[in-house]
This record gives structure tokens, C-alpha cells and sequence, in this order.
């Protein structure tokens, strides 16, 4: 139904209608995009990324084994068996005193080097010195009598020779010269009585004079003290176990005579022999191997370990060794030359590379500190291949410590970039 015409005359002068905006219809309708309805004008910067996304796939770091290559000993190709021990002196003692007593001075310490007799203490020794005093006075109580007596001989000696002259020229009897001759032998058999006397005296001065020496310890060998086992004030009693007293004083060990006593299987003692060439490195010093051979392998089995004691001696003496060190031997085959004793580069065989008749391995560049994963690049480097050191490959042209690849990919080129698998 059409409305008045006065009715569209009222609302168009209202104030509403005049803020109404007139939209023509054709203003109304949506923009459209021309290039969304062409599709060959994105469609290459889509592949242009595509390809560009696919570049730098293929040209980021390979995930590789990286280790480093390791400093041998050419003695490891050598090598029969390895057994462990520690060290021991076969010249060792715990010093102490014959005598007993309270020890009065100490002079030595840990470590000290001594000679052989050098006083090492003393104890206490008044009352032996006074023993030895009266065994003095006794002897010379012993040869005043003997003065006497030979005095008293000689007496008896010119009675005698005046009775005989005098029985001869018949001025007295025969039992007269009888009187003289048995004053005579009486004479003689006490100087002989004062004279053993004296011996005997003698004999107690010795006794008292060694009961002073006992009173002094002394070291029984040229070597060094391992450790000190009394203090001054202690009580000395070697052949006793009385409570709060001490017997040896120091214990003390020649350093020449370090010997490495091994446990061997008994099963594999068929391949030592005396005199076996050896190499000897200590846990203490890892980098120091010392040359040494079989002294002597004890004839005693311990049933309880199945094992044998094999005692190897040390050719070489360095200071470092010391007593009750761990070590470990390695019997050997034959003697090491003088151009085996110093460690050589090696690699495991898998980080050797064949190209062109020739041997390669790739070396990888040093990572930075702290930087894990980080990307770094390799070198084809040639080097020259020895012989087999165990599970390794001796090889010339690199120092130990440096990394190279082990297992390189077939596809792997001098200069590209690798990162440490992860294990």
C-alpha cells in the first residue's frame, strides 16, 4: 500500500531523516582481489621458497661421531699379560731396641735418609752405665792383685834358686828346698788364678759396655725412614706386649731395593718366566712407565685367589716410587727399544679414509668453550698409517688430542660442516 504523500513530506523534514547517508547500491557490494584469481603470479614465489627452504636443509652440519686421537705406547702390540700389585722394599725393618727403657731422644724424621750404623735414638741408660763403671773398678781391682801376685812369684822364684844353690853346698836338707818349691808352685798357680781373674773382669766390663750400645738404636741399613712409630717418654719393650708401651721405634726401607709384587692367575703363569722383560706404570703417575723384569716368582699357591706371587724389579729408579704404591705390570714379549718407550698417535681404524690410493682422515675444527652442538667444519688431512697397537692404528701427522671424525659418511667433503652426534 502506497503511503501519503504528506506523510513522506512529514518525515523527510524530521530531524532524523537528515541524518540518515544515502549509499548508492553499487557502492555497497564487496571489493574484490584480481591477483587471488591469478594463480601464476604466486605460485613461483611459492616454490622460489620452497627451494630456498630445501638449500638450507641440505646445506646445514652433518651429525657425526667425533673423537679424539689418542696418545698409545707401541709396548700395548707387545704385550703377553697385565696383572696389578703395589710396591714393596725387600729391604725393610721396623727398628727398635734390643734393651728395654724409656726413650730419652729421637733424631730422625719421616723421610730422612740414614747410614748405615747412625744412631737413630737413644734410651735411657744410667743404670747400665753404672754397671759398666763397677765392672771397670773390678778389673782394676783384678790387676792390682795380679801386680801382687807376680810380685809374690818372683819372691818365691829367687827362695827357690838360694835353697837349691844352698843344698848343693849341703848348708840345709832337702825338706827345706822341698818348702821352697811348693811356695813356689803356690806363687805361680795364684798368678795364674789373678789372671784369669782378670779375664773375667774384662769379660763383665764388655757385657756392661754392650748393654750401653743396646741402649743406642742404630739403623741397620743405608735407606730412608717410612714412618716414626714412637715419641720421646715412650717405654721400649721389644719382646713384650704390655699395654701403653711401643717396640719399634721407626720402620725404615732401602729405596734400592723396590721391587712390584703382582697377583697372577695361576692360569696364566705359564707365560711369565725369571728374567721376563716388563713395564711398569703406577696409578700415582699414569704418563710414567718404568722398565723393569721378572726377579723372581714365588713357589706358593693361595688357594683362596687361585693366584701366584710374582715379584718384578725395577731397571729404572725414579724418587717418585715409594713403597705400597699401586701398579700395574705389563709382561712383554721382548725388550722395548729405545724408540718404543715414548707414547704415539693412534686412531681407531674406522676413522681411516681410502681416496685415491692414499690414507685421509678428517679432522675437525676446535669448538669453542662452551659451545655444545655448535656447528664446525672439517679437513681432509693425509696421513701415514703404522701398525696395529690393539683395537688402534698408529698413524703419522697428527698430535694425540686432536678430534677427527670416526665413520665419515660416504658424502662427506673436505670443508663441510658437521656437529657431535648426540648420545
Amino acid at each position: 500500500m502506497d503511503r501519503p504523500a504528506s506523510a513522506d513530506a512529514s518525515n523527510a523534514s524530521s530531524p532524523l531523516t537528515r541524518l540518515l547517508i544515502d549509499r548508492d547500491p553499487a557502492d555497497v557490494a564487496p571489493r574484490r582481489r584480481p591477483w587471488l584469481r591469478m594463480p601464476w603470479l604466486w605460485a613461483p614465489a611459492g616454490l622460489a621458497i620452497l627451494a630456498a627452504a630445501f638449500v638450507i636443509h641440505r646445506g646445514g652440519p652433518q651429525a657425526v661421531d667425533i673423537a679424539a686421537v689418542a696418545a698409545v705406547y707401541p709396548s700395548q702390540a707387545i704385550s703377553e699379560l697385565t696383572a696389578t700389585g703395589h710396591v714393596a722394599a725387600a729391604t725393610r725393618a721396623s727398628v727398635s731396641s734390643k734393651g728395654t727403657g724409656r726413650l730419652e731422644w729421637l733424631g730422625v724424621q719421616e723421610g730422612q735418609h740414614l747410614r748405615k750404623g747412625q744412631i737413630v735414638a737413644r734410651l735411657e741408660s744410667r743404670d747400665v752405665e753404672a754397671q759398666r763403671e763397677l765392672a771397670a773398678a773390678s778389673l782394676d781391682v783384678a790387676r792390682a792383685n795380679l801386680a801382687q801376685g807376680e810380685a809374690e812369684l818372683t819372691d818365691a822364684d829367687l827362695a827357690l834358686a838360694r835353697a837349691r844353690d844352698l843344698a848343693q853346698r849341703h848348708f840345709i836338707s832337702a825338706s827345706e828346698v822341698d818348702s821352697a818349691v811348693a811356695r813356689d808352685d803356690k806363687a805361680r798357680a795364684a798368678t795364674a788364678s789373678l789372671r784369669a781373674q782378670i779375664g773375667v773382669s774384662q769379660a763383665n766390663l764388655h757385657a756392661a759396655e754392650v748393654a750401653i750400645e743396646q741402649t743406642q738404636v742404630r739403623a741397620p741399613f743405608d735407606g730412608v725412614v717410612l714412618t716414626k712409630n714412637a715419641n720421646v717418654g715412650d717405654i721400649l719393650t721389644p719382646f713384650s706386649a704390655a699395654s701403653g708401651t711401643t717396640g719399634a721405634v721407626v720402620t725404615m726401607a732401602d729405596m734400592s731395593t723396590l721391587e712390584v709384587e703382582a697377583d697372577v692367575s695361576e692360569s696364566s703363569i705359564a707365560r711369565i718366566g725369571p728374567g721376563q722383560s716388563a713395564e711398569i706404570q703406577l696409578d700415582a703417575f699414569p704418563e710414567l712407565r718404568l722398565a723393569g723384569h721378572v726377579s723372581r716368582i714365588v713357589p706358593d699357591v693361595d688357594r683362596s685367589k687361585a693366584t701366584l706371587l710374582v715379584k718384578v724389579h725395577f731397571d729404572e729408579v725414579d724418587p717418585r716410587v715409594l713403597p705400597d704404591m699401586s701398579a700395574k705390570v705389563v709382561f712383554l714379549s721382548r725388550s722395548l727399544q729405545a724408540g718404543e718407550r715414548k707414547p704415539v698417535a693412534a686412531v681407531r681404524p674406522e676413522a681411516i679414509v681410502n681416496r685415491d690410493g692414499r690414507t685421509y682422515l678428517f679432522v675437525v675444527a676446535p669448538a669453542r668453550p662452551g659451545a655444545e652442538g655448535e656447528q664446525r667444519k672439517v679437513s681432509l688431512t693425509p696421513v701415514k698409517i703404522g701398525e696395529r697397537i690393539g683395537d688402534l692404528v698408529r698413524i703419522e701427522g697428527l698430535q694425540p688430542g686432536t678430534a677427527v671424525v670416526i665413520g665419515a659418511p660416504p658424502g662427506l667433503a673436505d670443508g663441510a660442516a658437521v656437529s657431535a652426534k648426540k648420545t
